[in-house]
């Protein structure tokens, strides 16, 4: 774990970030986990019909560079979007998990963070 992570997780806890469709983003709100750093960056990004990939793929540079985020929740039809980016992405913190949403169904064949786990415990 990297220093910074590292006094994250420590010190004053780390947040949860969340990449999701309106009402995925909108649930994970309620249940409190929206939070602003002292540069009044938000921890999450609502994604709609009109969000480019370009600014899903600089939220996820910035929440994936940040040393007070642990967790990276996406739902995995926005992961399509962007999965250059995550099939590249190595680091264990901040944690990637590709999440269903209430249209998209959870499909564990796109998970890029699962097929690298198979590949890890399967047999050669």
């Amino acid at each position: 774990m990297s220093g910074g992570a590292t006094a994250a997780l420590k010190g004053h806890g780390a947040l949860i970030s969340v990449i999701g469709d309106e009402t995925t983003v909108t649930g994970f709100l309620l249940a409190g986990i929206g939070e602003k750093n002292a540069k009044m960056e938000s921890n999450f990004l609502i994604v709609d019909n009109k969000t480019t990939v370009s600014t899903i793929e600089d939220a996820f540079k910035s929440f994936s560079t940040r040393d007070d985020i642990a967790v990276i929740l996406i739902n995995q039809f926005i992961a399509e979007e962007i999965r250059h980016l995550l099939d590249n992405y190595t680091k264990p913190i901040p944690t990637v998990l590709e999440i269903p949403s209430k249209d998209h169904p959870y499909d564990s064949a796109k998970d890029s963070i699962l097929k690298r786990a198979k590949t890890m415990f399967s047999a050669e």
